[in-house]
């Protein structure tokens, strides 16, 4: 029997041998059992509650939703360049302290949607706790290979193994936090659900935004300031106390568990097999899947070389460490946009805006190729980064619509993934066209990264119709 959930009630099982409720409205993915939830919420029943529409936020999740959420998500943010630094102070070798930082980022991309997987099958609140335990263990180990290298000399495979396992289990806050604010925006009346998911989608992109352009600020202030060790100290006292605690935030219990019915089960209705797809149950995602997680390949490339790029256009100036001050201003720009989406019409489709925006990214990335000094180049990037926040909002939107029942948590990661896997491979291109070629050079890379992004919104208003 498929029973309802609430924040504080018991967590619910929902075998699979029952028959799945009507799928969400459009763009509302809801999870199994969201049918049965009581139809109206306390803001919604009571329009004084109501107020802007991030005040409802807290409402649905709690008031320590947030900040939990928040700062639980900043280890993450520091752990690839904490490493860079750590590495790179203690080996002298930029070429070592690179390679470890890529071993933090290959981690993270196979271990991300892995961890996403197993939080589908046994509730995000176990997977959450054992990774903050792993990966406390795996940063600290990382930083003792890197005493014993500089102290002894060599061990530097024992310092790229551990990096590599420290991207590997680092928790998957944010991608999981979508995955609850999924649940919760589809518990309430049908009017209120797709704002509901909006807003908070666009508050979960400003976060991550906010979050990267923080968390390599923070290491570089603690690095130069005190000590190169001290950003992965924090970043590890930061994954062992916050994360736990969002593990166990009462949120968990919105989103249901689904465990599959043994294979000659009877309860393995044909209905059941067409509401949740015969490949889901398999383990494999619909091929609808591949079209957000390849966008946000793009939209890591199009972060990569511009990053890579900025580096070289700094080092004209003084020196490549501005890069990351001159980067932070197309963060705050996109954070500020992703907000607004909030407040977008409802009839603005997801990939008439996924094409819009992803458009004018490509449009405004040829201003790149202009500026000749550093404010010109600030304005540029502040500019730029308008439609960037809005594409993030919208595709995984998008991952959530397109994503089956119970596999949320699998698809959310994968997108996260993605942005890493683009990162790296855009930092490799945007740095190889720099050096031979110039920051001018460079700069095509997010240019074309941004039109194929626009290529794929076309592309997702055939996906999005056809869909169930």
């Amino acid at each position: 029997m498929t029973s309802s959930t609430s924040p504080d009630s018991p967590q619910v099982t929902v075998p699979a041998g029952q028959p799945s409720p009507s799928p969400a409205p459009a763009h509302v993915p809801e999870p199994p059992g969201a049918a049965n939830q009581p139809a109206a919420n306390p803001t919604s029943a009571n329009p004084a509650l109501g107020g802007s529409r991030f005040a409802r936020l807290p409402r649905l999740a709690g008031r320590s939703f947030i900040p939990l959420g928040l700062f639980a998500r900043l280890p993450l943010a520091m752990l690839t360049v904490g490493t860079l630094t750590l590495v790179t102070s203690a080996s002298g070798s930029y070429a070592l302290g690179g390679t470890a930082a890529g071993a933090v980022g290959i981690g993270s991309a196979l271990g991300a949607p892995a961890l996403g997987a197993l939080a589908d099958r046994r509730g995000q609140r176990p997977v959450l706790v054992i990774a903050s335990l792993l990966n406390t263990a795996a940063v600290v180990a990382l930083m003792l290979a890197v005493w014993a290298m500089g102290e002894f000399g060599g061990v530097t495979a024992a310092v790229l193994a551990s990096a590599f396992v420290s991207g590997a289990s680092c928790p998957q806050v944010g991608p999981l936090a979508r995955v609850r604010w999924m649940a919760l925006a589809s518990r309430g009346p049908a009017a209120d659900r797709a704002k509901d998911l909006h807003t908070a989608l666009s508050y979960e992109s400003t976060a991550d935004e906010v979050t990267f352009v923080l968390g390599p600020a923070l290491v570089g202030i603690l690095a130069s300031l005190l000590a190169p060790w001290l950003p992965l100290a924090l970043a590890a006292a930061m994954t062992i106390t916050f994360v736990p605690a969002f593990a166990v935030h009462r949120t968990h219990r919105a989103v249901p568990v689904i465990r599959a019915a043994p294979a000659g089960s009877a309860a393995r209705t044909a209905a059941d097999r067409r509401s949740q797809g015969a490949g889901t149950a398999a383990g494999r995602l619909p091929a609808a899947v591949a079209l957000p997680v390849f966008a946000m390949v793009c939209m890591g490339t199009f972060f990569g070389s511009t990053q890579a790029a900025l580096s070289s256009f700094s080092g004209l100036f003084g020196g490549s460490e501005v890069a990351g001050l001159l980067y932070a201003s197309m963060g705050l720009s996109s954070a500020a946009a992703a907000l607004s989406v909030a407040y977008w019409p409802q009839a603005f489709s997801l990939s008439g805006r996924w094409a819009l925006c992803a458009g004018l990214m490509a449009a405004l990335a040829l201003l790149l190729l202009l500026p000749s000094s550093m404010p010109g180049m600030v304005a540029a990037l502040l500019v730029l980064g308008l439609p960037v926040g809005p594409v993030m909002v919208t595709v995984f939107g998008v991952g959530g619509a397109v994503a089956p029942a119970g596999r949320l948590g699998t698809v959310m990661t994968a997108l996260a993934s993605g942005i890493v896997a683009g990162t790296a491979l855009g930092s490799s291109l945007g740095g190889q066209l720099a050096e031979l070629h110039g920051y001018a050079a460079a700069f095509v890379v997010p240019v074309c990264a941004a039109a194929v992004l626009a290529l794929l919104g076309a592309a997702s208003g055939v996906v999005l119709r056809r869909r169930p």
